[in-house]
């Protein structure tokens, strides 16, 4: 179980659209940090803000190849991030059978009534 800052900070770094679609560049592989500013009208300090929350979340990591410092997607944060959406998802899982139980019941009931009148 993911602790709460952990998740805190994954599901924060995951709120913006610019690092949501850095991240699926990443997934591509890796990038350096002009190659995850060409797709977008901003600065290179701006995205360098984005890369360090996402770094800071543990969603990317900085590597050193020569003259280049390509970044890497870590999926461990999003892993610990589903499992933990997973576990309220059988909650509404179960949640949601019980109401169709219910409503089983009540179309059983009013079936007997229709019948009884």
């Amino acid at each position: 179980m993911p602790s709460p800052a952990a998740l805190d900070a994954t599901f924060q770094a995951l709120a913006d659209p610019t690092r949501r679609a850095i991240l699926a560049r990443l997934a591509q592989g890796e990038a350096s940090v002009m190659e995850l500013a060409a797709p977008f009208d901003m600065s290179q300090p701006a995205i360098s803000k984005h890369l360090k929350v996402l770094e800071n979340a543990g969603l990317i990591s900085r590597g050193r190849d020569a003259q280049r410092r390509p970044c890497k997607l870590e999926a461990k944060p999003l892993a610990e991030a589903t499992g933990w959406l997973i576990e309220y998802r059988k909650y509404w899982e179960t949640q949601f059978e019980r109401l169709d139980d219910l409503l089983g019941e009540l179309k059983r009931l009013e079936a007997m009534a229709g019948k009884n009148n």
